[in-house]
């Protein structure tokens, strides 16, 4: 019997965090084996039952293609798996610096181009998905084959039934309502989600949860999840949960992270449960037992992928995309 491919991904992603994989900043696994998909010992390809073509994983290659004509996204070796990226910030013209050489100040999104670097070391090419009418969601997502929730400002608590704490940030309902949708489609669709710090938070309440909307106000925090140092640096450990599916992603139950939240899970959505803790009992992780694809963490990995349990991450999230294309070819040759 073979593994299940959430299976076969984290086997695989603990292979890449005990063996050098970085080169030239890149992401280079010697062969993946990409069960049943993939063959990872040679770099030749041959047909196999179901109309699929097996053949071996290059770095920065999808590796499984439709060798009939069933629509949908057909991946052919030398292609990667596209990767939205939800861009949560959104900057108004007031608080655009003008100069003479640059356009006139607007309404403006901005996303660290950290996320969009991590996703194509790994080996994904990273789409930035802009906060569009609802309707464009679905039409959006019949193009990707996963999606990075990013991290951003806070949500407006009026999304989970709650009243605004007075120290609640600035929210962006609009972008909410939005961003929440694109969550509940993706996961609806089984799509594989890496979501990171709001973008767990996001995922969180598209579920149905809720969130402790100001930390220090929260008996026996004794952490400051706000760090002044810089993204790279860690601050705190976590605790993960022997055994999850983010443990064998990282390859390790305890690690270092940063910290940039003052908001975090509360209530868990449905079919959502957490699997890492900072010291102080905070929620640092959440994902779906039910669910092959979906993982959730509250610090900022993207800025952490120098540390190779970090970057395995989104290994996972590529990894991931490609055994989801992979199992959809299989339906659509069956």
């Amino acid at each position: 019997m073979r593994d299940e491919p959430d299976t076969w991904i984290a086997q695989e992603m603990e292979t890449l965090s005990t063996h050098p994989t970085l080169c030239d900043g890149r992401l280079e696994p010697r062969h993946v084996d990409l069960r049943p998909f993939v063959i990872g010992a040679h770099h030749n390809a041959r047909t196999v039952p179901g109309g699929l073509t097996r053949v071996a994983f290059e770095p920065g290659s999808l590796v499984v293609n439709s060798s009939q004509n069933g629509g949908g996204k057909d991946m052919g070796a030398g292609m990667r798996p596209l990767i939205g990226v939800t861009t949560s910030e959104v900057r108004v013209g007031e608080q655009v610096l003008q100069i003479p050489q640059g356009e006139p100040p607007r309404r403006e999104m901005a996303l660290g181009l950290t996320y969009l670097h991590a996703v194509e070391v790994a080996g994904g090419l990273p789409v930035v998905m802009p906060p569009l009418d609802l309707d464009a969601v679905e039409p959006m997502l019949d193009r990707l084959s996963g999606v990075c929730l990013s991290g951003g400002p806070d949500l407006d608590p009026s999304a989970y039934r709650e009243r605004r704490h007075p120290e609640l940030g600035p929210v962006e309902p609009e972008l909410d309502r939005f961003e929440l949708e694109l969550a509940r489609c993706a996961d609806a669709r089984g799509l594989p989600i890496l979501a990171i710090c709001r973008g767990a938070q996001a995922l969180n309440v598209a579920r149905g949860g809720s969130l402790h909307q100001h930390l220090p106000d929260r008996p026996g925090v004794t952490i400051d999840h706000r760090q002044d140092a810089a993204g790279s640096a860690v601050t705190h450990g976590v605790t993960i949960a022997r055994g999850s599916r983010l443990a064998r992603t990282m390859g390790r139950t305890r690690a270092r992270v940063n910290s940039f939240h003052h908001q975090a899970v509360n209530r868990l959505g449905t079919g959502l449960r957490a699997v890492a803790w900072s010291p102080d009992g905070v929620i640092e992780g959440i994902e779906a037992p039910g669910r092959d694809y979906l993982l959730g963490v509250q610090w900022h990995a993207e800025l952490l992928t120098e540390r190779r349990s970090q970057a395995a991450l989104f290994a996972w999230l590529v990894g991931a995309a490609i055994a989801f294309e992979a199992r959809a070819a299989g339906r659509r040759a069956a």
